[in-house]
């Protein structure tokens, strides 16, 4: 049984309802046409969120990405290090003293999964070289210098894991903007900052700061939503999800474009309960007092670990999408073959 088979099967209430119905809607404002901007909080990378994701960006299902810088770097991470990876299942039961025997052995732990150190620097020696090559006045976003990494070739033969399961390398393929707010609250950001203070790299400057990248996310969105409706599929909370919602107030109020249109998608999967103040649990109907949404969104709100539930959404997506494509060229393959017989289609 395919998964959107089991998933249309028995996911028929609660959570589970809102999860098929999510992907449904999704795989529907696709084929009307939407865009998806897909935000990135958590740990996602780390959880090989790329196996799935990778595909659906390839697929041409995610348009745009705004992430944590964090994600961003882990994923490459993963990419170069993940056979030395070390697993910690019964992280739940582990001691500060426990976790200092981590440190000292050269790991650095996200939950159940330890990240090799040296695998951070091999990263960030190949990084530093590019940022101090950047010639004077020349400046680039964060993710254009990533996409400068991956069509060096540097990841042809380090990888442990299929190429094909980065999503960053997919995106870079795709060539989709990956927005990442606060990238100094990232191992690569910190490394960035040390290298510009010692002298290893000329200027702050040479990555573009939090305000251009927003500057080209409104022109983006401003100019897409012209041709398009734009959806929102958001795995978590905090900047991720807020630099990228933000847009359409700045488009309405700032810049005074009164023919601005909200977000036409919204999903939200994260398990923070619903409270004052809390952005992750902050509900779609919060939303509508800032133009980031308005009553007519088609909006789901999944109270579940995106872990779990996000690769169950994209591969319901791709397999709906292998199945238009499948049948595309079955229409194609009968209309060759009645051209042949000289009727005309």
């Amino acid at each position: 049984m395919s998964i959107a088979s089991f998933l249309e099967k028995n996911y028929k209430h609660f959570n589970a309802r809102e999860t098929l119905a999510a992907a449904k809607a999704w795989h529907e404002f696709c084929r009307k046409g939407g865009k998806m901007l897909v935000s990135l909080a958590g740990a996602m990378s780390t959880a090989e969120i790329g196996i799935t994701l990778a595909p659906l960006i390839r697929a041409g299902k995610v348009h745009a990405i705004s992430s944590t810088a964090a994600n961003m770097e882990e994923d490459l991470f993963n990419l170069v290090g993940n056979s030395r990876y070390k697993l910690q299942p019964k992280w739940r039961y582990l001691t500060m003293e426990d976790d200092l025997r981590t440190r000292e052995e050269g790991f650095n732990r996200v939950t159940d999964t330890c990240i090799p150190e040296d695998v951070m620097i091999q990263i960030h020696e190949a990084m530093r070289e590019l940022w101090a090559a950047a010639r004077s006045g020349e400046r680039s976003f964060h993710w254009e210098y990533f996409y400068k990494l991956i069509r060096s070739g540097f990841f042809a033969d380090k990888h442990d894991v299929p190429l094909e399961h980065s999503w960053v390398v997919a995106a870079c393929e795709m060539d989709i903007p990956i927005y990442t707010p606060g990238m100094e609250d990232s191992t690569l950001g910190n490394m960035f900052c040390a290298d510009v203070m010692q002298g290893h790299v000329g200027s702050h400057n040479v990555i573009k700061s939090g305000t251009e990248q927003f500057e080209h996310l409104t022109n983006w969105y401003y100019e897409n939503q012209k041709k398009a409706d734009i959806g929102f599929f958001q795995i978590g909370g905090g900047i991720a999800g807020d630099f990228a919602m933000c847009v359409i107030p700045g488009l309405v109020f700032d810049h005074k474009h009164e023919d601005c249109k909200c977000w036409k998608y919204f999903c939200h999967i994260g398990d923070s309960t619903t409270s004052y103040g809390s952005y992750s649990g902050c509900p779609a109907n919060e939303k509508v007092s800032w133009y980031k949404l308005d009553p007519g969104t088609v909006n789901f709100t999944i109270n579940s670990d995106a872990s779990i539930v996000a690769p169950l959404i994209f591969s319901y997506l791709l397999e709906k999408h292998m199945e238009e494509v499948a049948a595309g060229k079955a229409e194609e393959l009968g209309k060759g073959k009645m051209r042949k017989k000289g009727v005309e289609v």
